[in-house]
């Protein structure tokens, strides 16, 4: 397999090739398949880092015992970190699409709606952690969480149609959903010109799947034929219709022979992202940026490895290897010693007078400003900042302590800030899951204000004073002359 240059490769690839290292650390997989074997569905999801907002007792009392006993066999079924290896993810850092609720199934009831359960991602002020939620969507405006932007299912992003992504019972169909086994061709209606508007960071379309799953789309809403559409970007659909002659033939595509009303259009079944874009971990594979060995167990167990696949990659060097400085003349080490890392080629005494020295505005020995810089901004930061912004601290405090040691303590700097800001946003999320901010503060009102008094405008508008507006920002806006940068006369 030839090398690969950055200016080769894709940005898309290269953000899931970052998701695929940093998103779902094996820890979290090792974790949740262990709790999910022993039959602890709800220990894999904490240790997937997903909250369980499910009361199975209060399903019973209001759905009846038929119901919950589908409910618990789909929660024994649920692979928790399989379920976050596929979820949606947004350029250009590949976190969790925020403000989401996707469904996972869907149960028939004697009631009017079906419920469904879903799994939510946080909006974008609260996704500190990369943590969601999974609840029993019941279709009622009384158990709506006020405080989630987008508490209805999405239907452009729903698994119940797609449970080889989260179900360990059918991660094995995998490959023939995705189309591993087949070779790419185009529709069989021809090339779409809205097809070639794909943008840097979005999938290729899987049009030779399209017919399949749109059989399976139609089929769960109770028709057998008919038309769908396929959300090309965040301005264009395209509506294709699934036809055949009889049922005993092979169902195909094509184009609607008079387009539709917008309204109409609107209301016809989405083909679901999971269906309508190539697999990412096939296009890694395929590509040989990812090893196999590197991908979920389930995944890698389902896909076919191609040939010439990128080999594992080198194991890192341990943190006992020392640094070598060049000190005075001599090449010096630098190496964990007690838990702290040290210069091994000074003595203690010598070590505390030349920190007194530089305390006392003295120039450091080449080797103390070896080791201030690796606590200020390491080589490791990268990794560091990569695994906090997908929720894993663990991982991130094991990388510090291995280049730091256990009793490091933090200097100001870059790391210094990237830790102190995961813990601050940490917060946010409190807040968020507990409703304590139920509604952004910037969000709109029924009356066309926002929650803070503040009327509602374009990028840079300044809404103008009146008796809404809090007394500070009032007081703010009404002195109009500059701050004085000299001493008062």
């Amino acid at each position: 397999m030839a090398p690969h240059t950055a200016n080769d490769i894709p940005p898309r690839l290269l953000m899931w090739q970052r998701v695929r290292q940093y998103a779902v650390p094996p820890s979290m997989i090792e974790t949740a398949a262990a709790r999910r074997a022993a039959g602890d569905w709800a220990g894999a999801c904490a240790a997937a880092r997903i909250d369980v907002d499910l009361d199975l007792s209060a399903v019973r009392h209001r759905h009846g015992t038929d119901l919950v006993r589908r409910l618990r066999a789909d929660l024994r079924r649920l692979s928790p970190d399989l379920l976050r290896w596929h979820m949606p993810r947004v350029a250009p850092y590949g976190v969790l699409r925020p403000g989401l609720t996707l469904t996972l199934a869907r149960y028939a009831t004697h009631g009017s709606a079906p419920l469904e359960l879903v799994v939510r991602t946080p909006p974008v002020r609260a996704d500190a952690g990369q943590r969601m939620s999974l609840t029993l969507w019941e279709g009622l405006v009384r158990h709506t969480p006020r405080h989630h932007p987008h508490p209805h299912p999405d239907r452009r992003f729903r698994l119940d149609l797609h449970r080889h992504l989260w179900d360990v019972t059918r991660s094995g169909e995998l490959a023939r959903r995705c189309g591993a086994h087949g070779t790419a061709r185009t529709a069989p209606f021809g090339p779409l010109p809205e097809l070639g508007r794909t943008g840097a960071f979005e999938a290729p379309w899987a049009v030779e799947r399209w017919a399949a799953e749109a059989e399976l789309l139609l089929r769960a809403e109770g028709r057998s034929r008919g038309a769908f559409t396929v959300r090309l970007d965040a301005r264009s659909r395209v509506v294709l219709e699934l036809a055949a002659p009889d049922d005993s033939h092979v169902p195909a595509l094509r184009p609607l022979r008079e387009p539709l009303p917008v309204q109409e259009a609107a209301e016809l079944p989405v083909l679901p992202e999971a269906a309508s874009r190539v697999l990412p971990d096939l296009e890694l594979l395929r590509a040989g940026l990812v090893p196999a060995g590197r991908l979920h167990p389930l995944v890698a167990a389902a896909l076919p490895v191609p040939s010439g696949s990128a080999p594992e990659a080198a194991a890192e060097a341990g943190s006992s290897d020392p640094h070598r400085v060049e000190c005075r003349g001599q090449t010096h080490r630098i190496a964990l010693r007690d838990g702290v890392l040290t210069a091994v080629d000074h003595d203690p005494a010598q070590l505390r007078r030349e920190a007194l020295l530089v305390a006392l505005g003295g120039p450091a020995l080449p080797c103390l400003r070896a080791i201030d810089a690796v606590h200020r901004e390491p080589e490791a930061l990268p990794a560091v900042r990569e695994r906090l912004r997908h929720g894993d601290v663990t991982g991130a405090l094991a990388v510090v302590e291995g280049l730091l040691g256990r009793a490091a303590v933090l200097r100001d700097g870059p790391l210094r800030d990237a830790v102190q800001s995961a813990a601050a946003r940490r917060i946010d999320h409190g807040l968020f899951r507990s409703g304590l901010v139920a509604v952004h503060p910037a969000a709109p009102t029924a009356e066309g204000g926002t929650v803070q008094g503040g009327e509602r405008g374009d990028a840079g508008h300044r809404p103008r004073l009146d008796r809404r507006t809090p007394p500070a920002m009032r007081s703010k806006r009404a002195a109009r002359g500059r701050p004085r940068t000299g001493l008062p006369g």
